[in-house]
């Protein structure tokens, strides 16, 4: 089990949790655009790419690798824990079609960060923080412009986590800076964002806004 699991107060995942997506970020907007919300106070990006192309997203995440630790922040790459361990990234996010928690961290060694995606599942959770992973994620809690037929999670839930789970919770899914004040309140840690910041005219103020929104509820 990772040290990062210990308390989820001393954890990394805190605050808003930018979600990189490639979908909505060309590869000349994908630097600029972390950039932006690093200077807003984010301190956890997500490298999520779909493609096929290993090269191509290695490449990238290697460029984003030093951005992130130039401002103290995280790298974690979605769901392959091969291009998190050659792109030097802090870890990795797993969801349920993915390798389990034990592959991963014997991939990438006890100091990695490991979420694991629970949706709406109270139990996946549980197995998850039992596992040894390092932040769990629930979602969605919101219509989500980027997965549209996502499951929807009921505020209750994170509720209910906070008394059974131990690890921080990241919540995801239409989350905004005028939507995220409940999510903290009922517990979350984290809120991660795609659009909720990628779309904002000012990436950096709409990162700043979010980020010391959540931070308040703490």
């Amino acid at each position: 089990m990772s040290r990062l699991t210990m308390d989820h107060r001393l954890s990394p995942v805190r605050g808003a949790y930018l979600i990189a997506d490639r979908e909505l970020l060309s590869a000349e907007a994908l630097e600029p655009a972390v950039q932006a919300a690093l200077a807003g106070g984010v301190r956890l990006v997500q490298y999520r790419d779909k493609g096929d192309d290993r090269e191509r997203r290695l490449a990238e995440a290697r460029r984003l690798v030093p951005l992130c630790h130039e401002h103290a922040a995280r790298l974690i790459i979605n769901d392959d824990p091969e291009l998190a361990r050659d792109a030097g990234a802090d870890g990795v996010h797993l969801g349920r079609d993915d390798v389990s928690v034990a592959e991963a961290r014997e991939l990438l060694g006890p100091g990695a960060l490991i979420g694991v995606s629970c949706y709406n599942q109270l139990e996946r959770a549980t197995a998850a923080q039992a596992a040894g992973a390092d932040y769990i994620a629930f979602g969605s809690f919101h219509p989500s412009p980027t997965k549209p037929d996502a499951v929807r999670a009921p505020l209750g839930l994170l509720k209910r986590a906070r008394e059974l789970i131990h690890l921080p919770i990241v919540a995801i899914g239409g989350i905004t800076p005028d939507n995220a004040a409940p999510i903290a309140l009922a517990g979350a840690d984290a809120a991660a964002v795609i659009s909720g910041v990628l779309a904002a005219d000012d990436l950096t103020a709409a990162a700043r806004e979010l980020n010391n929104l959540m931070r308040l509820h703490w």
